[in-house]
């Protein structure tokens, strides 16, 4: 290893190493559109039952507010920091400190959340297809997947992001080829009611079935902000990024929606309820068995495909976290550390692959990848949910103190204020909060519910840690705020020769 460089310009990430399609393909790919069609969207069936496409709304009109605040701060603060940088400049540092705390986790939960799909939705498939193959032999491809992905983190963004654009085009037509083959399948019995409480079940009747449901439905759309860490990698940033984070949310969500509709009128609203996450007859793959033969083959590849897509997404965004706060020594300054040939963070990599090893093994074997998938699924929307309320009131706070920008009713408060509004209901769902008045909004179930807990304890290791930096150098908590492209920090990055 070397000592520091003379310019972070010439050790940093490789500027201007992607253009608009593959930082929107980041964005998209992290948002894993076939994997959240197959598992994510439909793990929220319990809660709505067939009114699930209006979760889907719900979740569609939340996540666009806070796709256009997060659009407005990366046009003026472009940073690999990405939230954490946005946070501290529009509200305070040390928030923006917690908020790179919760969105390292954030990218860290990623791999272990698809690779578990990827192993349970192997190896069902070839257990039902090849006699003998136990359906309980899923991690050796959970960690292959993650195998793959690291080495694709490994040999830079040029790799990881055409990776990505690749792969997200294929899962992106197979499903919306098949979600057409289920609209005309269902005939006359396409109906508009899906998108009312009708169809939602008696445990969870009306809104409270709906916002339940929307939980599982933000998880498909979290990741939309993805591009975000890519800022000192893309060409002309503040405009790529800004439209990347919009229409990965627009045009997803316009996907998701027309899927889940699908779906549900060819499936049958009314017994909507029992669809499931897996592979069987309840199944996307179970209804491309069912309905059109070997075409569960590309759904079956599309699904698995998507995983090892936003695999790849999540190191992209945990490793630009983690190197950013690494550089200016908010995080420990090994993590601040490029490759020298292939200009990647390699031991913020190395990090997240050991953390989504245990998180993806421990709770794959503790309960099972299914009920496993779907804790992790929980624990990232609380995090996430979380970061996207601070968001929009960062846009509020950014334009309201920033002199050399004018403030727009419309775009720095109305929508930031709505993001936030429409937000704290699933916030509140998925972390197990009741509050007084709100009758719609019901706790998840155990052991989805020890997820908030879990999200708590992480969150007080960050403030206790941030407690440390400001008693011992609080300067480099102020330098959160100062991580984008225009004010490089003082400590370049070290180099891995």
């Amino acid at each position: 290893m070397t000592g520091l460089s003379t310019s972070a310009a010439e050790t940093g990430l490789r500027r201007d190493a992607v253009g608009l399609r593959e930082v929107l393909f980041q964005s998209i790919t992290d948002m894993a559109p076939g994997a959240a069609i197959a598992a994510s969207i439909p793990a929220g069936v319990a809660f709505a039952g067939g009114a699930l496409p209006l979760a889907v709304v719900f979740a569609l009109i939340a996540c666009l507010f806070s796709a256009w605040s997060i659009g407005q701060l990366a046009r003026e603060l472009p940073s690999s920091g990405s939230m954490a940088t946005y946070a501290a400049r529009g509200l305070h540092p040390s928030v923006g400190f917690l908020v790179a705390w919760g969105y390292a986790m954030v990218g860290w939960l990623i791999p272990p959340l698809v690779l578990l799909q990827l192993g349970f939705t192997v190896a069902a498939t070839l257990n039902f297809d090849i006699s003998g193959y136990p359906a309980s032999l899923w991690w050796p491809w959970s960690i292959l997947g993650l195998l793959i992905i690291m080495a694709a983190g490994y040999f830079g963004v040029r790799t990881s992001a055409r990776l990505g654009t690749i792969l997200g085009v294929f899962e992106i037509a197979v499903f919306l080829i098949m979600g057409i083959l289920l609209v005309f399948h269902a005939g006359s019995h396409n109906t508009l009611s899906v998108f009312t409480t009708k169809y939602t079940p008696p445990g969870f009747h009306g809104l409270n079935g709906v916002v339940a449901g929307s939980v599982f439905s933000i998880l498909a759309f979290g990741g939309f902000e993805g591009a975000a860490p890519l800022a000192e990698e893309a060409r002309n940033p503040a405009r790529t990024i800004r439209l990347a984070v919009l229409l990965a949310t627009l045009s997803i969500g316009a996907l998701y929606v027309f899927t889940t509709y699908a779906a549900d009128v060819a499936f049958g609203p009314a017994r909507f309820v029992n669809f499931t996450t897996g592979t069987g007859s309840a199944s996307w793959v179970g209804l491309a068995r069912a309905f059109y033969g070997l075409f569960w083959i590309l759904v079956f590849l599309a699904i698995v495909n998507s995983t090892l897509a936003n695999s790849n997404a999540g190191v992209n965004v945990s490793s630009r976290t983690a190197f950013a706060m690494g550089r200016i020594r908010a995080f420990p300054q090994q993590l601040g550390i490029v490759s020298a040939r292939h200009r990647s963070p390699v031991n913020a990599i190395g990090l997240g692959g050991a953390i989504s090893l245990v998180v993806m093994l421990a709770l794959g074997f503790g309960y099972g990848p299914t009920t496993a998938f779907v804790m992790v699924g929980t624990a990232l929307v609380i995090l996430l949910v979380a970061i996207y309320i601070l968001m929009n009131a960062a846009c509020i706070g950014f334009f309201a103190r920033s002199p050399d920008h004018k403030t727009s009713i419309v775009s720095h408060v109305l929508i930031p204020v709505l993001g936030i509004a429409v937000f704290v209901p699933a916030w509140c769902a998925g972390a197990g909060i009741k509050i007084p008045g709100l009758s719609f909004i019901s706790p998840l179930p155990a052991p989805y519910s020890y997820m908030g807990p879990a999200v708590a304890v992480w969150m007080v290791l960050g403030l206790i840690y941030l407690i440390y930096l400001y008693r011992r150098d609080p300067q480099r908590v102020v330098d959160v705020g100062l991580i984008h492209i225009d004010l490089e920090p003082e400590l370049d990055p070290k180099v891995a020769s």
